[in-house]
């Protein structure tokens, strides 16, 4: 149960940063967002 509330998390997480990325206009901070879009999306496929 407590894992599918985390799984739910993360993907709420990963929506606003997804979102964010495509949102901004400076480079820097678009490549700062898939840094940090990656370990999220393997979290999402329980890779660890």
């Amino acid at each position: 149960m407590l894992l599918y509330i985390y799984l739910g998390l993360v993907l709420f997480l990963l929506a606003f940063i997804v979102k964010n990325m495509f949102q901004e206009k400076d480079l820097l901070l678009q490549i700062d967002a898939a840094l940090v879009i990656v370990p999220l999306v393997l979290r999402l496929l329980l890779v660890k």
